[in-house]
């Protein structure tokens, strides 16, 4: 996306400028963690997201985006996400402009934000809407229970998210709550038709993103000072 000035290792720079003048361990924890699982994500490995020290077994999305209202309870439906973005060339995700924020037990960001999405997808969500609110439940339900999904580089778009907020909770331990998104600006969001030679893979996102992709410290020896005495 050079014609964009759009640059996938540049995921988490703002996070990175953050980390480097905050103090609090606590506070630097969340950050590393909020990084970590949003390279993982975007590199298409969702299934180190839900690690046992990274996510709670009981999350929630709340996903208020591209004109859709979708609540995901739990990971088994959080992952169906993960997996379909990661088989269908969904992952690749760009960030324009972004303010990061850290407090005790949130991460929040504001941002302009490019995500590779597929025309089917985008299809899928407007015949969602239309839908009563039972049948359109029922029909994403299945759709994150599928294992295998089909991609189609010649139908691929970049969607433009401007204003896109998200808040992140994290529990006493650090590990994600969930995630709440909202686009309040859906108006002035744009899709953008990509050539087939212009879309990026999920293999290729992670062969560039492995190299930013940073192991998440111990919890205990970080933010509550107690040593690992494991012996190894």
């Amino acid at each position: 996306m050079k014609h964009l000035n759009l640059d996938l290792t540049q995921l988490n720079s703002v996070v990175d400028r953050l980390l480097a003048v905050t103090e609090n361990p606590r506070h630097r924890f969340l950050l590393m963690a909020y990084a970590r699982h949003r390279a993982l994500e975007v590199a298409g490995r969702y299934e180190e997201i839900f690690a046992p020290d990274m996510m709670s077994p009981d999350a929630v999305y709340h996903l208020t985006v591209g004109g859709n209202n979708v609540v995901l309870n739990g990971q088994q439906q959080i992952k169906g996400l993960y997996r379909m973005w990661a088989q269908t060339n969904q992952t690749a995700f760009y960030l324009g402009t972004e303010e990061v924020s850290v407090s005790d037990h949130y991460v929040t960001s504001i941002s302009t934000a490019y995500q590779q999405v597929s025309g089917k997808s985008l299809r899928a969500n407007k015949l969602l809407n239309r839908l009563p609110k039972f049948i359109s439940r029922r029909l994403l339900e299945r759709a994150l229970d599928e294992q295998h999904h089909d991609t189609d580089d010649n139908d691929m778009y970049l969607h433009k998210y401007v204003g896109m907020q998200m808040i992140w909770p994290y529990d006493s331990r650090g590990r994600l709550l969930g995630e709440d998104v909202y686009e309040p600006l859906q108006h002035q969001s744009e899709l953008i038709k990509l050539d087939a030679k212009d879309v990026l893979s999920t293999a290729r996102c992670g062969e560039l993103l492995a190299p930013h992709i940073k192991p998440l410290p111990s919890f205990d020896e970080m933010v509550l000072g107690k040593q690992d005495r494991r012996v190894a």
